[in-house]
């Protein structure tokens, strides 16, 4: 007991504490579409706190468990999306208190559901690493993407060197990452960071389009390959075969295959609406 309640009162207690001051980020929830939006919004450029990092775990954790959340979208307000962490408060935090920023920033890698990122303007510094965790990523052709940290004379904190380099390559990586160089949403697509890069202005609509899609698909076996494919990432080939062999198996017998199969037998289009 502590205090008086137990742990789980406390860690209750705490993360409603966490959420009182969402100064920066606001979250909408649009259920016509069966999607979440966490939105940041704070003029001009967007920037994230520290606290921040906690709460966006917290508001995507709670995401994840939305019945009526099918999807999950992250993006910025104002026209822009993040310009990155606030600098000054780097060194307002106590020594050996930042050594897990990368579990935060993973969390949209984490949750069960899709998550889309949309990108306009700038994804910079931890706003990139955060896009790195999702499973989308749409940019608007003005976009410029960076971690710049090395300008700082410190490097990415949040995950964004390793996510670079197993997508783009570890040459790219160095280029990109050890000059602090910032790339076009084209180049970043080219180098398979992004992927679709659409008009500036045609952010809402692309989203839209990748929701719609997303939330018509069967959600467990969704789920069950966003799990796979991102375990394929660390695994030998031999496990990932297992493993994808045998979240195949225990899908079979499930309700959206069968569905899947009367549709195809009856010339159909299935409807995973409810499923």
């Amino acid at each position: 007991m502590w205090g008086g309640m137990n742990a789980a009162e406390e860690y209750a207690r705490s993360r409603a504490i966490l959420l009182e001051d969402l100064d920066g980020i606001r979250v909408e929830k649009d259920t016509a579409k069966r999607a979440g939006y966490l939105i940041f919004d704070r003029p001009p450029m967007n920037i994230i706190t520290f606290k921040n990092r906690f709460q966006i775990r917290a508001l995507l954790e709670e995401m994840d468990q939305d019945p009526d959340v099918r999807v999950i979208v992250i993006r910025g307000a104002n026209g822009v999306y993040s310009s990155g962490g606030e600098i000054p408060g780097f060194l307002k935090v106590d020594r050996d208190h930042m050594s897990d920023l990368a579990f935060n920033v993973a969390t949209p890698e984490r949750c069960r559901k899709p998550v889309i990122v949309g990108i306009e303007k700038f994804a910079m510094g931890v706003s990139f690493e955060l896009a790195m965790a999702c499973d989308f990523r749409i940019a608007t052709e003005n976009s410029q993407l960076a971690l710049p940290e090395i300008n700082l004379g410190i490097i990415p904190g949040s995950g964004g060197t390793h996510r670079v380099a197993k997508i783009a390559g570890l040459s790219r990586a160095k280029e990109m990452v050890m000059r602090g160089r910032r790339i076009s949403a084209q180049v970043a697509f080219d180098w398979g960071l992004v992927s679709e890069v659409v008009p500036d202005g045609g952010l809402d609509e692309a989203i839209d389009r990748w929701v719609e899609d997303l939330a018509a698909r069967p959600q467990v076996p969704l789920s069950t390959l966003k799990w796979v494919l991102n375990a394929s990432e660390d695994a030998p080939l031999h496990v990932g075969m297992e493993l994808e062999g045998q979240a195949f198996e225990k899908l079979r017998p499930g309700p959206e295959f069968k569905h899947g199969i009367d549709a195809f037998m009856g010339k159909k289009k299935p409807d995973f609406s409810d499923m």
